[in-house]
């Protein structure tokens, strides 16, 4: 169905099939049942022809699963990505065929570099006129083959439900990523034999694969699973008993691998320095005496040893290079994964392992009393918390005062540090915090950090922006109870601030707050710095974001004092609608930053 013909359907909740209605046989119906076999609760989508029968098996399944209607197909990925990041079980998102699914590729990358678990369920043109020029006949894996698990095209209504669970199969399974099945036309429309119901044998490889990717082998238990595991970890445990100055990172694949209890259990046990990344903020909670990522740029400038666990040696941590500070020696850099695979190859390691990562900390912290005896006498304390980690505890320390006068600053045009000064006093323990956004989102990431773990959201290493309202729908579903801030900047704020009206149809209440600075921050000042003048760099000052938001059926309004900040944050909390605060800031104030990615 052409792409502006497509409409939505209005309201959130899918109507109810028809009492004693038959389930459909289609081919829509078994992939929906496949779904939910793997505990799927939602579908995220945009309307269009070709996925007709993917919404009736959604309507006539019992009970009915969820459809989510958006306003663009990447918000539709967006929200099913963020819904496997928040609840650790994967997302679905559903396109049409041709511009639905080309619009739906930057989020699917997204996924891609987070190791987002989420299948994404594709139209296809049919295959009877295949070649022919059939409305939107692409072949879409083929452009997807690079940035998903893998992509292919299911042609048979009898194979679909065991191709979706083959789909969910590689998802979740580590490295956990996006996958990507098209079904065509006639398969999806068509009698796919009995009535869909318990979870029959999926297919390995599907059939007619366009484009594929040899499926990932289930990761092993770091302790068990190969041979050499227990090797491993006797090997790190090793290098950290023979440490003096000792880091530990905690990234994403921590929390979304179910390690974050075992994570901070051994960080405890053993002593040692937490610096968090990604989704691994919260697993050490605010104000714990060992999170020091406060402390990051001595932490990492003057370690000896850093245990990267869970997420990749990019360059948010200086592509793995560490120490050095004063003429020593570099650290020694161990990386650990939840999947061979992602280990780091463009540096050269000290020890690494692969697998289950909750096991590897558990096994980590049973093999350490063995390894520091083979280290010979210390005494009672571990070396590391004599001098190291009281040293990066009062750096962490003397950072948090030295930002409080800003965090406070009444200054004209609004400083951007105030708002967050005046909006972590406001969020609750179990918060939901979503940045989309450059500079102003970086300073999020700075300053606010999350009580508990899988309570943070940003775009990831791929950087897109645009994620936001996707990430702050599939939050207010995840997490009905919880309060869901979105914080954007007023450049993202172009990319998907639409799906306000998505917010107000479902009734789904998020605070959204704009730092608006009427320019791409993270360009102009770099630009300037450069070549001493700046181009296509500059927004409308001003712009009334919060009216676009009420205009859509929501609320909000413009702050233009540091005064105000407060107060409007509180109304929008105490609203129980989407409310937009609107903060006018100032352009002049450039994020501190301490890399280009590049």
């Amino acid at each position: 169905m052409a792409e502006d013909t497509r409409k939505a359907s209005g309201h959130g909740g899918a109507p109810a099939a028809d009492e004693g209605a038959q389930a459909p046989m289609h081919g829509g119906a078994h992939a929906v049942a496949a779904a939910r076999r793997h505990g799927v609760s939602a579908m995220f989508t945009l309307s269009g022809g070709h996925v007709f029968p993917l919404y009736d098996g959604a309507v006539k399944a019992d009970p009915p699963m969820r459809l989510v209607d958006v306003r663009h197909e990447q918000t539709a990925v967006f929200a099913a990505e963020a819904t496997a990041r928040l609840t650790r079980a994967p997302g679905l998102a559903v396109l049409t065929a041709g511009p639905g699914v080309t619009n739906g590729v930057s989020a699917i990358t997204t996924a891609h570099f987070n190791g987002s678990p989420v299948v994404v369920l594709g139209g296809r043109a049919p295959d009877y006129r295949w070649g022919a020029g059939s409305l939107q006949e692409i072949d879409h894996p083929r452009l997807l083959a690079a940035v998903t698990k893998r992509a292919w095209t299911e042609h048979q209504a009898t194979n679909v439900g065991p191709a979706v669970d083959e789909a969910f199969r590689l998802a979740c399974s580590p490295h956990r990523g996006p996958v990507f099945l098209d079904v065509a036309l006639e398969a999806l429309f068509g009698d796919a034999g009995s009535a869909p119901g318990g979870a029959g044998p999926a297919t390995p490889g599907g059939t007619s694969a366009a484009t594929s990717k040899p499926a990932a082998a289930e990761a092993p238990t770091a302790t068990g699973g190969r041979p050499e595991a227990a090797r491993d970890v006797g090997e790190i445990a090793g290098l950290i008993a023979a440490a003096s100055r000792p880091v530990l990172v905690l990234g994403s694949d921590v929390w979304l691998g179910g390690a974050d209890k075992a994570a901070r259990a051994a960080a405890e046990e053993l002593r040692l320095p937490v610096v968090a990344n990604g989704q691994g903020r919260g697993v050490l909670p605010a104000g714990h005496e060992l999170l020091v990522t406060r402390a990051r740029a001595a932490a990492f400038r003057e370690a000896d040893l850093v245990v990267v666990a869970g997420t990749p040696l990019d360059f948010r941590l200086g592509y793995g290079e560490f120490g050095g500070a004063d003429g020593a020696p570099p650290a020694r850099v161990v990386h650990v994964t939840d999947a061979a695979g992602q280990i780091a190859t463009h540096r050269q390691l000290a020890a690494s392992a692969a697998g289950d990562l909750a096991s590897f900390f558990t096994a980590l912290a049973g093999a350490m009393p063995a390894a520091l005896r083979n280290a010979g006498p210390r005494g009672p304390a571990l070396p590391w918390e004599k001098a190291w980690v009281p040293r990066l505890r009062d750096a962490a320390r003397d950072a948090a005062a030295a930002d409080r006068a800003l965090l406070t600053s009444g200054a004209y045009p609004i400083h951007p540090l105030r708002i967050y000064g005046e909006l972590g006093a406001l969020l609750d323990d179990d918060a939901v915090v979503i940045g989309d956004g450059g500079d102003f989102v970086s300073y999020a990431g700075k300053y606010l950090e999350p009580r508990r773990p899988g309570g943070w959201l940003d775009p990831g290493p791929y950087g897109c922006l645009g994620t936001g309202l996707g990430y702050a729908i599939a939050a207010r579903i995840a997490r009905p109870a919880a309060q869901v801030v979105l914080l954007l900047g007023d450049g993202a704020a172009g990319f998907s601030l639409m799906d306000a009206d998505t917010l107000v149809r479902h009734r789904l209440p998020v605070v959204m707050i704009c730092g608006n600075n009427g320019i791409w921050g993270l360009e102009k000042h770099p630009m300037r710095l450069l070549y001493g003048y700046d181009v296509a760099a500059d927004l409308q000052p001003g712009c009334r974001y919060d009216e676009v938001v009420r205009a859509l059926g929501g609320a909000g309004e413009i702050v233009t004092a540091p005064d105000g900040i407060a107060p409007a944050l509180r109304r929008a909390f105490d609203s129980g609608v989407p409310y937009l605060v609107n903060v006018l800031t100032d352009p002049a104030i450039a994020y501190p930053r301490s890399t280009t990615g590049v």
